[in-house]
């Protein structure tokens, strides 16, 4: 079985630390390996030979820590060199475009890309054109997708098991657009079946000084979310904490409680009510990172699309997007695409 070589570009927190942060969590399998140094390592399809960052003390503690013999400050040297097969991205999102359209270009056959993807979507239009053009297999680092419990939530939608899907429900509480609800957006999207998307409609939290044209300078907390799929479901981001997702069906219904630690499966019954409490199947508790790389080590082989394409990533970000145009137009229904692409959304430090 051919394994792949693997560089890191990003030796900060989701590059090479954050499983720090989560070793004695409750569940920690849930929890790590969550970083991509870490992932790549435990994944055995593939071989963590180079890591870079713009700090060089944060690439050679990175590179000591998981025993990398190779050390970079500039990243087209290291590509240029070591002749990665895949690369990580965990850089911040202002230099996504910059990373990925210059890996592709140079011959890079797989990129694992950590979430938000970037802040325009005219920049993540040139990056779908970029791995398109260049035959790159991508995954987007929304981890979840990549786990055991959410697909098989999905396979029970795609088996028929819920009837129609007639809406998603996301509560991860008042959060960041971009850093924190990617992953909501995402599992909205993945539990939707992947449907395109009609229209969608949002409120945010921003005040008119945080605006300066056509940029926004912070990553705002979305208030609440609407999403109108081209297949008919709908979806709902609402300010209830947790990260509690409920699909419900003509059938009936799922909810993935405290992160999917809890899944309940209720079927619909003749006369409406009470629904049928079914057994949901046996699943795995685990994180999904190093699934996520596993899959472009075995789209490689196969020659087959990734479970979480560029596509698909560009699709949940322009969700987020435009729940921050709905509100800048006033809470107006935004068609999906966008006609803003230029919409430019980071902090100061992204």
């Amino acid at each position: 079985m051919k394994r792949y070589k693997v560089a890191l570009i990003g030796c900060g927190r989701m590059g090479a630390t954050i499983d720090d942060e989560r070793a004695d969590r409750p569940n920690s399998e849930q929890w790590i390996p969550l970083s991509h140094a870490a992932a790549a390592v435990a994944c055995e399809r593939t071989d963590l030979i180079a890591v870079s960052d713009v700090v060089e003390e944060k690439a050679e503690s990175t590179g000591e820590r998981y025993g990398v013999p190779f050390c970079y400050t500039d990243f087209r040297e290291m590509i240029d060199k070591e002749s990665p097969d895949i690369i990580c991205v965990a850089t911040r999102p202002a230099t996504h475009e910059e990373l990925v359209v210059h890996a592709a270009e140079a011959g890079v056959k797989g990129i694992y890309c950590e979430k938000p993807l970037c802040c325009s979507m005219a920049e993540a239009d040139r990056m779908v054109e970029a791995v398109e053009r260049c035959g790159v297999k991508f995954n987007y680092g929304t981890q979840r997708r990549y786990t055991s419990a959410y697909r098989t939530m999905r396979k029970l939608i795609d088996d028929g098991k819920l009837g129609d899907i007639e809406a998603v429900i996301v509560q991860q509480g008042v959060r960041s657009a971009l850093w924190r609800l990617t992953h909501g957006a995402d599992l909205m999207q993945f539990l939707a079946r992947d449907s395109d998307i009609e229209f969608v409609q949002g409120v945010i939290a921003a005040e008119d000084d945080d605006w300066d044209g056509n940029r926004l300078n912070i990553d705002p907390d979305i208030v609440s979310g609407f999403v109108q799929f081209k297949n008919g479901a709908r979806g709902y981001f609402t300010a209830g904490t947790g990260t509690d997702i409920e699909v419900s069906g003509s059938g009936g219904k799922l909810r993935a409680l405290d992160d999917a630690v809890t899944i309940s499966y209720r079927k619909q019954v003749e006369g409406g009510f009470p629904m049928s409490s079914e057994a949901f199947p046996e699943y795995k508790l685990e994180i999904g990172t190093p699934n996520g790389i596993r899959d472009i080590a075995e789209a490689l082989d196969e020659d087959r699309e990734t479970q979480g394409p560029i596509q698909l990533a560009r699709a949940s970000q322009e969700m987020l997007m435009g729940f921050i145009e709905s509100h800048r137009l006033g809470g107006a229904r935004v068609p999906i695409p966008m006609e803003n692409r230029e919409l430019y959304v980071g902090r100061e430090n992204w």
